[in-house]
């Protein structure tokens, strides 16, 4: 008998070197909304959840800040975070205008049709823009 487990998304945690400028960074420049925020003096870390709508229909970034650590080593295994948006160079725009730092401009995917590009955040996590129409 094979048992059925229905499982989501529900966040990805990235460690940040300043909490408020990746709060302004996700919100401002990206679009997202500071959905709650989680002080714990005692255990000496925040946390600040991020995204385009709340759990259970979305799923949100969980920023986290360990107190007095100013900033990590990304390592080689993490890739990047996606977003869908409906016109690249529209979103391109839009966050260098907001001062964001666009590291691959929009094109086609290698091989491919697929629009996409890339922006970096204040920690140096990667995002993709990926174009879905509609």
């Amino acid at each position: 008998m094979a048992i059925i487990v229905r499982m989501r998304l529900l966040h990805t945690m990235l460690r940040v070197g300043d909490l408020q400028r990746s709060i302004d960074f996700y919100t401002r420049v990206l679009g997202m909304k500071l959905l709650r925020t989680t002080e714990r003096p005692e255990q000496k870390y925040s946390l600040a959840f991020v995204g385009y709508g709340s759990n259970p229909e979305h799923a949100e970034i969980e920023l986290t800040y360990n107190h007095g650590v100013p900033g990590y080593e990304l390592g080689t295994a993490y890739g990047h975070i996606a977003l869908g948006v409906p016109d690249v160079h529209a979103a391109c725009e839009k966050i260098r205008v907001s001062g964001g730092n666009i590291t691959r401009e929009p094109g086609p995917v290698k091989g491919g049709s697929t629009v996409i590009a890339f922006v970096t955040d204040p920690d140096g996590y990667k995002i993709e823009l990926i174009e879905r129409r509609g």
